[in-house]
């Protein structure tokens, strides 16, 4: 395999315990493939001594530089910024935790010096209980339903890419962000490979089951029309409906002299309003990111540095 110059991009969150550990075993790794290497360290706001770690480990190390945003943006914004500094050609993301093991990095690049643009690392069996696991693959499916690219179908944080991709959003600033999806408007050559996934070596996900409910409406609004279209087809459906129920009422009430009463109507009235209001809520959700977008909420804002990498 050809040696390179790589960037990778960690943001991080709560992550005291485990960054040293991650910075040590990244020091071992990185000298096997890379001439020139960098890691990025966007701490994103993190409530602990986080960032006095990241200050630690850029004085030890000169190649580890740290990022600092202004308040928590989320991952991918954190992520974004990340990308956005690094310096090579060739830039990795990854987690913070250690359940991305810095050993299985070389496969990612075999598969992309194939000619692929994007590789994801895929792990063989995740370390999280079985509901995280199904929301996991319910959300990734609906992001790689969004990207356009049926050759991946499960993404997540743990990738290498072209930095030439950065072209395609270089201009993006909005304050929702998937950087997955935003790869995908520079390419359509990803693919991925199967890697170990370690278990977390300290502390515990910071994604719970809100959070996870929130990504997949930002999934479903920020980069899709696809909600609209189904509370159009929502409505066509419940319009035949209403038409064949009113014709009911008529065949009942000319053969038959009555039609059921209040339990009939209650019903009615009780299914048509959950259409409608479900409707509307979809509707509310594309006005919300209407509002994010066009009122000047930046993606992140950079606090301070450990150096000008930014």
């Amino acid at each position: 395999m050809p040696r390179m110059n790589v960037s990778i991009v960690i943001p991080v969150y709560r992550s005291e315990k485990t960054l040293d550990a991650l910075i040590e075993r990244l020091g071992q790794v990185l000298p096997t493939f890379a001439d020139s290497y960098e890691v990025l360290l966007v701490n994103d706001g993190s409530p602990d001594n986080t960032w006095g770690t990241i200050e630690k480990l850029a004085r030890m190390h000169p190649w580890v530089h740290g990022i600092d945003l202004m308040r928590n943006y989320g991952q991918h914004n954190a992520t974004l910024c990340g990308i956005r500094a690094a310096r090579y050609e060739t830039i990795f993301t990854m987690d913070d935790d250690l359940q991305n093991p810095p050993e299985e990095m070389p496969k990612l690049l075999a598969k992309l010096n194939e000619g692929y643009d994007v590789v994801y690392g895929v792990a063989r069996k995740r370390q999280q209980v079985w509901w995280k696991n199904l929301f996991s693959v319910v959300v990734k499916r609906a992001i790689g339903h969004v990207m356009g690219v049926r050759t991946v179908r499960d993404i997540g944080a743990f990738k290498v890419f072209r930095s030439d991709l950065l072209k395609a959003f270089e201009e993006f600033n909005g304050p929702d962000v998937l950087v997955d999806v935003l790869l995908s408007w520079g390419t359509t050559r990803f693919t991925s490979v199967p890697v170990e996934e370690s278990p977390r070596a300290a502390g515990r996900s910071n994604y719970n089951f809100i959070k996870l409910v929130k990504v997949s409406l930002l999934v479903l609004t920020s980069y899709t029309t696809l909600p609209l279209r189904l509370a159009s087809i929502l409505g066509f459906i419940f319009t035949l409906f209403g038409f064949f129920i009113l014709l009911y009422v008529l065949v009942t009430y000319f053969t038959e002299g009555s039609v059921p009463g209040f339990p009939f109507q209650a019903s009615i009235i009780a299914l048509f309003s959950g259409v409608q209001l479900f409707s509307l809520g979809i509707i509310g959700e594309y006005l919300a990111r209407v509002f994010e977008r066009t009122g000047g909420r930046k993606a992140y804002t950079i606090g301070r540095t450990t150096d000008k990498c930014q």
